[in-house]
């Protein structure tokens, strides 16, 4: 049994992310082709939720995916040279600043392994969290809508209160 305090929060940020856009609000930027969005400013929750824990998510989406073999099922592809080349760029990222989850959670499919499988390669910080490969990641994304209510149910069911980090 886990001892998190889990609450529905409906974010004031709803945006759709082209990986290649560049979105500037008062409250994270994107830079081109980048998979991280940055705080500006400190966003962690004010009153009324001081009873709840803050976490920082990392939404990471898996390096670009190699269409060499066209006869792989979607599941089974793996990443492209520039996919591999992209996970070892955000493990240095990550690391740099200092946002090492405690918790991983992701999709089963062989791509989003093999993007984890470089990143601990890179930054052996990302052995030391505990690792979920979540079937359903790979299924609800397709599904408008569903997204982050799954994400949070997910996120409820494998975190801690010690794991202020997850990705």
């Amino acid at each position: 049994m886990h001892s998190t305090t889990c609450s529905t929060v409906n974010s004031p940020f709803h945006h759709h992310l082209n990986h290649r856009s560049n979105i500037r609000n008062s409250n994270f930027r994107l830079r081109a082709k980048s998979s991280i969005l940055i705080p500006k400013q400190d966003t962690r929750l004010k009153e009324p939720f001081s009873d709840s824990i803050s976490r920082r998510l990392i939404l990471l989406r898996h390096a670009e995916s190699s269409w060499e073999h066209p006869s792989l099922r979607d599941h089974d592809r793996p990443l492209s040279k520039s996919g591999k080349e992209d996970a070892v760029k955000v493990s240095l990222k990550l690391q740099q600043l200092g946002w090492i989850p405690e918790l991983i959670l992701s999709s089963d499919a062989a791509r989003t392994k093999e993007t984890l499988k470089i990143m601990q390669e890179q930054v052996q910080e990302l052995l030391d969290a505990e690792v979920h490969f979540v079937s359903s990641f790979y299924s609800i994304a397709a599904m408008d809508g569903q997204t982050a209510d799954h994400l949070q149910k997910v996120i409820c069911k494998y975190s801690r209160d010690e794991m202020l980090t997850v990705m």
